[in-house]
């Protein structure tokens, strides 16, 4: 993959640079995982590195300064800005125990969000970029979500991480949960950032819980059934086949 910079200043890249490295000489364990076991095979051409600005209104207009496509994989270096993004999340709600954990943000759970991305490029998901993407989605963008901070992240970060996204379900599950996991995707773009992030928190969680629980840590086991349910023609909704339909009640 190509390394491409894409900052309105050169200061801006400078003061990157060095986390930018870090990255990227971790993330190539990462690869190395998914190309041994989870069937990454072609890579994007590369990863550009930008501002959040520029991510989220000239690149694109999502509220998230991270996404990918068949070619390119964009992303935001900038720590603070994803910290005052996450912390956004709370739509004014206080939450100490949340709030600390964003404002002390890691590096290695940014770079979960780098790695989350690549992930999306496995063979192992059924749909292309440019396909309608529905029915499924949901455990795309959770099993990214799960194998991008297993792989990076240790256990305490994990551990971390699983607690504050499960809070957060709960605390915005009245709000925003009032929606099947497989309607992920169907016009989430169009709502806040709460709401947007809710399916991902969901999706993970959810994910996390067919691999932990229901197949004891095998998660080629989950592939397998993911596999079998688009073979036999979808005949039913994915969260209905995996019968989650009251993990979240």
């Amino acid at each position: 993959m190509k390394q491409i910079f894409a900052f309105e200043a050169k200061e801006d890249y400078e003061k990157y640079q060095d986390l930018i490295d870090r990255f990227n000489k971790k993330l190539k364990d990462y690869q190395a995982e998914l190309e041994k076991n989870y069937a990454l095979k072609d890579l994007p051409k590369s990863i550009i590195w930008t501002s959040e600005e520029l991510a989220t209104t000239v690149f694109s207009e999502l509220p998230i300064p991270a996404f990918t496509n068949k070619d390119n994989i964009y992303i935001s270096p900038e720590l603070s800005k994803w910290k005052r993004l996450f912390i956004k999340q709370l739509e004014g709600q206080r939450n100490q125990k949340i709030e600390d954990f964003y404002e002390n943000m890691s590096e290695n759970q940014l770079l979960t969000i780098v790695g989350h991305e690549l992930t999306h490029h496995s063979d192992l998901f059924v749909d292309e970029f440019d396909d309608e993407r529905e029915g499924g989605i949901w455990f795309e963008e959770g099993m990214c979500d799960y194998l991008s901070r297993k792989f990076i992240l240790n256990e305490k970060e994990f551990s971390e991480i699983t607690k504050v996204e499960s809070e957060l379900l709960e605390m915005f599950k009245s709000k925003y949960g009032n929606h099947s996991l497989d309607d992920f995707g169907n016009a989430s773009y169009q709502g806040s950032l709460t709401s947007i992030m809710f399916d991902y928190w969901r999706s993970f969680l959810a994910v996390k819980y067919l691999i932990e629980d229901r197949a004891n840590h095998n998660v080629k086991q989950i592939f397998k059934e993911y596999h079998h349910w688009h073979n036999e023609g979808r005949r039913k909704p994915l969260v209905e086949y995996f019968e989650l339909e009251r993990l979240f009640r």
